[in-house]
C-alpha cells in the first residue's frame, strides 16, 4: 500500500470518526468473512458501519475527534463500529452478534466523547429504541391533560348525580 492510499484511508476514517456519535472497538480475530458480512448488513440496517484497518491508520484517523479516547484500544486485530444516529440500535446488533459469535470481543466504546466499558455497552443495548422512548414520553404528556380534564369534569358530574337523586326522591314522595 503506497502513501497516497494510506492518506485516502486515513481521510475516510477521520470523516467517519468526526461524524460518529457512537464508536465501538472490537477484536474480530477468528471470524469468517461470511460472519463479518452478516454483521455488516445488520449494522447497515441500523445506521452504522464496521470498518477494518491497520491500527496505525486508525490511530492517525481518530486524532482530533470525539473518539480519540479509544486510541489505546487499537491493538491486535481491530474492527471499529461507527454509529451515526441512534446509539442503541448498533449496540443491540453488536451485543446480539457477540452472544452468537464468541470470537467477536468488544474492547471498549465511546458515546459522545465519553468512554464506555463493555458492561455499560450491554446496559445501553438493553434500552428501548429512540422511537419507543419518544412514544412513551408522548403518552405521559398526553395522560396529564386527560387526567386533569377528568378531575375537573368530576365535580359537575357528581353535582348532577346529586340533583338526579333529589329529583327521583321527590318523584317517589
Amino acid at each position: 500500500m503506497n502513501r497516497d492510499d494510506k492518506t485516502a484511508i486515513v481521510t475516510q476514517l477521520n470523516d467517519s470518526f468526526s461524524r460518529a456519535k457512537f464508536t465501538v472497538v472490537t477484536d474480530y480475530c477468528g471470524l469468517k468473512v461470511s460472519e463479518l458480512q452478516e454483521l455488516r448488513i445488520q449494522l447497515r440496517d441500523c445506521g452504522s458501519e464496521i470498518r477494518i484497518a491497520k491500527n496505525t491508520l486508525l490511530k492517525r484517523a481518530v486524532t482530533d475527534t470525539a473518539s480519540d479516547i479509544l486510541i489505546d484500544d487499537f491493538t491486535g486485530t481491530t474492527a471499529v463500529v461507527v454509529g451515526y444516529d441512534d446509539p442503541v440500535a448498533p449496540a443491540k446488533a453488536l451485543t446480539n452478534f457477540a452472544k452468537d459469535h464468541e470470537k467477536l470481543q468488544i474492547r471498549s466504546a465511546a458515546l459522545d466523547g465519553e468512554k464506555l466499558t463493555t458492561d455499560e455497552l450491554v446496559a445501553l443495548s438493553k434500552l428501548p429504541s429512540k422511537e419507543v422512548l419518544l412514544g412513551q414520553f408522548l403518552s405521559v404528556l398526553n395522560s396529564v391533560p386527560t387526567g386533569l380534564v377528568q378531575v375537573l369534569s368530576g365535580v359537575p358530574r357528581t353535582f348532577l348525580y346529586g340533583l338526579q337523586a333529589v329529583k327521583e326522591q321527590k318523584e317517589q314522595a
